[in-house]
């Protein structure tokens, strides 16, 4: 994390020894607002680790709950989500696959509940084709899928 301005303070992590030993979590404290820079487990080939996602969900909402009751929060990083199918190219082969099971767009949905905002989609709610992750696989970015 790069600033121009000093943070009144930065912490690393959810204060879970399961999550916070992956250095998932920086939050940063501005005089107006925290900073906080992510990267959400990841549900895993097979969904394998989809029950640590879950887990992690709650307690990173709950984590985004407790700061934004002090000040506003911006959330940045890799949320391994899409949300909804126009954030992904081929949504009905992949309602099985990491990032788009139901339980993972259900966690998304109740962080929006919470009062946060998609901010991408809340300026371009119908805007198709932009997506922010591509496979390394088939030549996925420059086909955009």
């Amino acid at each position: 994390m790069y600033s121009k301005v000093k943070p009144i303070e930065v912490k690393f992590g959810l204060g879970s020894a399961e999550f916070d030993d992956e250095g998932r979590v920086i939050t940063a404290e501005f005089e107006k607002f925290f900073l906080v820079n992510t990267y959400v487990v990841n549900a895993g080939a097979g969904l394998k680790t989809l029950s640590k996602r879950l887990k992690w969900d709650e307690l990173f909402r709950n984590h985004l709950k407790e700061l934004d009751a002090k000040k506003p929060v911006i959330l940045t990083g890799d949320l391994n989500v899409a949300h909804n199918p126009i954030d992904l190219a081929n949504p009905k082969t992949n309602t099985k696959s990491a990032g788009f099971t139901i339980e993972e767009r259900d966690g998304f949905t109740e962080l929006l509940k919470c009062g946060f905002v998609d901010t991408f989609r809340d300026l371009y709610p119908d805007k198709e084709g932009c997506y922010s992750y591509w496979t390394y696989m088939g030549n996925a970015r420059s086909r955009n899928v």
